[in-house]
């Protein structure tokens, strides 16, 4: 494989494609169930295909899709029929009840609608490649496993060893014998009666020393549907006055849920994968991003996130995984192609922003009201994510963080637009490394400023005082250095000679999220965001439609991200530009209702005025971590709602449309407290109930962390 420095979108994998979930196996399959070895399509556990086959005839012929549910993440039920001769209609309908886990079972049931008993033959072909996920994604599989098949009455062994790793897969058909690569079962459904047949498959994992044994139990619903059980009643329940509205953000609580990892050696962290299907795996970045954006939900998804990549945070220098001693993880993969590409790991270090996000995250979940001993813990972990920012991060001793891959199998571009033509100037050339992104400095920024609230409420003034004043002059050197006078925007990054890189892009709207911009120069952000040739009317181009490498189909030029937009929203709406704030939030959340009430990974930038309709992106990931926090940002930066537990403290600030009427119970706060809020913009009353005695509501802006900073270091006014 090319290691890590590939295109990140996938082909089709069908229409009318189906995504299962449970942790991080995943399972897509056309809409009739059935899956095909030339498509991105089978069922993955640990990052590896183990069944890349699976069709299923009855007496020859394949099922016709009619309708497909997936009344939980990890469980679908299709419904079909089976072809007949002569064009009549065919008595027999077909359900295929699927439940995916550590393993796979189907349940088959055929329905005989008929008034005579009809004999049938069920095939299930069924095979296996055991390719690597990222093969699988880009269509071509060629690794060459040494296999065997081996059969036992009703039940087949898939085996194969691949550079002492060894894999198999365990399929057990009760009643069928095994012909070939098929289970066959000749039986008669009896007049207006049915029969059913159950497969399950378990994969095999093992090495050449231990040989192979078994992934896990085979699947069965009751800790998955305890799971979904317990994440929903934990939810925040919503009446927002607007069905549409709650859809979108009920189906964000679903895909969420959905989306979490379990680590068995510690059941208190969970985490969330970046996104189905091929993203179900820990992301430094994509996860401390769509945890961030779903504090109104579960914070503690952020703490399981902190504390899993603190496990995983750098310790020495590998060239090949692009490891540093404090930097935080890219990614976490299992397939075994991953280790063999890069060194024997499964971890890819090579991205410039999550390390600084590891620490504003922290800062961001302390002034949620976290205990403080949980904070205390990850203290270290920040201290050392600051150590690699100065160390490491900065290449050259200017004050910002640059990146360049270490060798030709790491990301050419190591930011959230890590395509390989994701970074470039206003007429489409590309920018050449170290380059040094906006939204990092503006990252870093929000990192130091985090750690010095934190550090002066442990009373450590001199760390707070050192972090402040890297702030200050990492944002007094970005707007001199970053800022294009006659443009009226922030370059999105300076390449390996410095030159500012002039393409007007989304990446600005993250500086304004995090604070880093200067206030003479935020209304003219704000206006170039909201141009024509940023705003669809959905949501924010990636990059503007006057760009030489505008491409509205494109992943990373001129597509529409709902993360990225809903970051700029958030940033608009801090600097006080609220209606702008608003049209983006509306927008987006009027696209989620053309989604189904799910928003994707991204979707054309094509203009919404010409384009009623958004129009998807085909490989697009769905559902996807930040896309679905997305919606659950929108709201909590709508209601301006931003606890300050540092100050034993919470501002609120509805900024809702005339007549709005929210109601939210049972949000998470100040530990296990839940509160119940109650907005009336008729009246402008704004109730919170379950508010902690010692935590007063402050109705307004939160101000910005600087001057807060500033205020806790001198006499403050109550």
């Amino acid at each position: 494989m090319p290691g890590w420095n590939i295109n990140n979108a996938a082909g089709s994998s069908g229409p009318g494609a189906v995504t299962l979930l449970e942790g991080s196996s995943f399972c897509i399959s056309e809409a009739n169930g059935d899956m095909t070895a030339g498509r991105p399509q089978g069922a993955f556990f640990n990052d590896t295909r183990f069944i890349a086959e699976w069709n299923l005839t009855i007496n020859g012929r394949s099922i016709e899709a009619l309708s497909v549910a997936t009344p939980e993440p990890y469980r679908a039920k299709f419904v079909g029929r089976a072809a007949s001769n002569g064009g009549m209609d065919s008595p027999l309908l077909i359900e295929r009840e699927r439940i995916l886990g550590a393993g796979l079972t189907e349940t088959v049931t055929v329905r005989n609608y008929s008034r005579e008993p009809i004999n049938c033959r069920m095939e299930l072909v069924v095979d296996t490649d055991f390719a690597d996920l990222f093969e699988v994604k880009e269509g071509r599989p060629s690794r060459r496993w040494q296999q065997s098949r081996r059969s036992d009455g009703e039940k087949l062994i898939l085996a194969s060893e691949w550079k002492g790793n060894s894999h198999g897969i365990v399929l057990t058909f009760p009643g069928a014998q095994v012909q070939g690569r098929s289970f066959v079962s000749a039986f008669t459904v009896p007049a207006q009666g049915e029969r059913a047949h159950t497969v399950t498959a378990a994969p095999l994992i093992g090495s050449r020393d231990t040989g192979p044994s078994l992934y896990g139990k085979v699947p069965g619903d009751e800790q998955s549907l305890k799971r979904i059980t317990e994440w929903r009643t934990a939810m925040p329940v919503a009446d927002l006055g607007d069905d549409a509205l709650e859809k979108v953000i009920r189906r964000s609580q679903e895909d969420l849920g959905s989306l979490r990892i379990f680590n068995p050696d510690h059941a208190d962290r969970v985490v969330v994968a970046a996104g189905a299907p091929w993203f179900m795996a820990l992301f430094g970045r994509d996860s401390l991003l769509a945890s961030f954006m779903s504090f109104l939900l579960d914070p503690s998804l952020a703490l399981g996130t902190l504390r899993t990549l603190a496990d995983y945070q750098g310790k020495e220098i590998n060239p090949l995984t692009e490891e540093e001693p404090g930097r935080i993880l890219h990614e976490v993969r299992l397939g075994v192609s991953t280790g063999q590409a890069l060194g024997g790991r499964s971890i890819y270090y090579g991205t410039a922003d999550a390390t600084p996000l590891f620490v504003a995250v922290l800062g961001e979940l302390s002034r949620w009201g976290l205990e403080s001993k949980a904070i205390h813990d990850l203290l270290p972990a920040a201290d050392r994510a600051l150590g690699w920012v100065e160390n490491y991060g900065d290449r050259d001793g200017d004050g910002f963080v640059e990146y360049e891959r270490h060798t030709n199998q790491g990301l050419r571009n190591q930011g959230w637009k890590d395509s390989w033509d994701g970074i470039n100037f206003a007429d489409g050339t590309l920018a050449e490394p170290p380059i040094a992104l906006c939204e990092v400095q503006a990252y870093t920024y929000s990192a130091y400023m985090g750690r010095a609230l934190i550090a002066l409420t442990h009373g450590d003034t001199e760390t707070a005082d050192s972090c402040a004043a890297k702030a200050a002059r990492l944002k007094e050197a970005f707007n001199e250095r970053f800022w294009l006078p006659d443009r009226g925007y922030f370059a999105i990054a300076l390449d390996g000679e410095k030159k500012p890189v002039d393409a007007l892009a989304s990446n600005m709207g993250h500086c304004l999220w995090a604070g880093i911009v200067d206030q003479d120069k935020a209304g003219l952000v704000a206006e170039r965001l909201m141009s024509p040739e940023m705003f669809t009317g959905w949501g924010i181009r990636t990059l503007a439609s006057t760009m030489g490498a505008y491409n509205p189909a494109s992943y990373h030029n001129g597509s529409v991200w709902p993360h990225d937009s809903a970051l700029v929203m958030g940033g608009l709406m801090r600097y006080g530009f609220t209606e702008q704030a608003q049209a983006i939030a509306y927008g987006l959340l009027g696209a989620a209702d053309y989604f189904g009430g799910r928003l994707p990974e991204l979707f054309c930038g094509l203009d919404k005025a010409s384009h009623p309709v958004p129009v998807p992106y085909p490989a697009s990931c769905s559902p996807q971590a930040w896309a679905a926090a997305a919606p659950v940002h929108l709201i909590r930066v709508l209601m301006r709602f931003d606890p300050a537990l540092l100050w034993n403290e919470l501002w609120l600030a509805p900024a809702l449309p005339p007549g709005t009427r929210f109601h939210l119970e049972n949000v998470p706060f100040a530990g296990n407290a839940k509160l119940s809020l109650d907005i009336d913009m008729n009246s402008d009353s704004v109730q919170v109930q379950g508010l902690p005695d010692y935590v007063k509501l402050r109705r307004g802006l939160r101000p910005p962390l600087m001057e807060l900073y500033n205020l806790t270091r001198s006499p403050r006014p109550d």
